[in-house]
């Protein structure tokens, strides 16, 4: 695969996962291991307040493919499989879900190294369909996402982003919700070895005039400057924190 800019979900995920990713409140249990064939065996139980839920996820990779299945305990079996160079510089992901198999859908991914390309289609017989494009670099890249609904004829979602990554930083700026919404995060490493990072977030919608509260009666405000012409130089940065009364 190239080294270009990383796709449109990439655009703010890594102060996102620091923010939300794998905090869990509730009682959990995993055991994994490998098998002399490669397959790897995973076997987790959960427990939520009196609830309890399990699951076995098995993990083959045979050439360029790779099989993942899932079964929890409400019968379900979730099936992906994922296939890299199926054409110079493409991958493609199809998912299965029984007995849902309305969720079921394909991905195709493409990169390049100024640009990558993402369809996905759900597998009925009117699907949605989401497109993203983003261009660039790994260090600044701008990205659009678009979703259609053939049974409508109309779009689902649009939204923008961009992204600058340094070697200890990064930041993110997505307007979503069809541009009615603005999300902007900032993410700062503390130390060379990546061990310790600062991350801040903030949130805006347009139509409704909400603004992030950190705090009750407290809003941030985040403002960015860069220059294109001199990629080279670090964004500007502003923070600004209102306290109401």
């Amino acid at each position: 695969m190239s080294k270009g800019p990383g796709l449109f979900a990439d655009i703010g995920k890594k102060g996102r996962d620091l923010l939300t990713r794998d905090y869990n409140t509730d009682h959990k249990f995993s055991i994994s291991t490998n098998t002399l064939s490669g397959v790897a065996l995973t076997s987790t139980v959960l427990r939520k307040g009196v609830v309890h839920a399990a699951d076995v996820s098995t993990q083959y990779k045979y050439r360029n493919a790779l099989f993942d299945v899932k079964i929890d305990t409400d019968s379900n079996v979730m099936t992906t499989i994922t296939i890299t160079e199926i054409l110079p510089s493409t991958k493609a992901i199809a998912s299965f879900k029984v007995p849902d198999y309305n969720s079921s859908k394909l991905e195709v991914q493409y990169f390049h190294d100024h640009a990558t390309v993402t369809a996905t289609a759900a597998l009925k017989q009117n699907p949605l369909v989401d497109l993203t494009a983003t261009l660039g670099s790994p260090t600044i890249s701008f990205g659009a996402e678009a979703g259609y609904d053939t049974t409508s004829r109309s779009f689902t979602k649009y939204n923008f982003g961009i992204s600058v990554t340094k070697p200890d930083k990064c930041a993110s700026v997505i307007l979503g919700d069809k541009a009615d919404s603005i999300k902007a995060s900032y993410l700062q490493h503390l130390d060379e070895s990546k061990r310790s990072a600062a991350v801040g977030e903030v949130y805006r919608k347009f139509s409704t005039n909400e603004n992030h509260e950190v705090l009750p009666k407290s809003i941030v405000t985040i403002s960015g400057e860069i220059d294109t012409k001199t990629l080279d130089k670090y964004p500007r940065f502003g923070l600004s924190l209102a306290l109401k009364p």
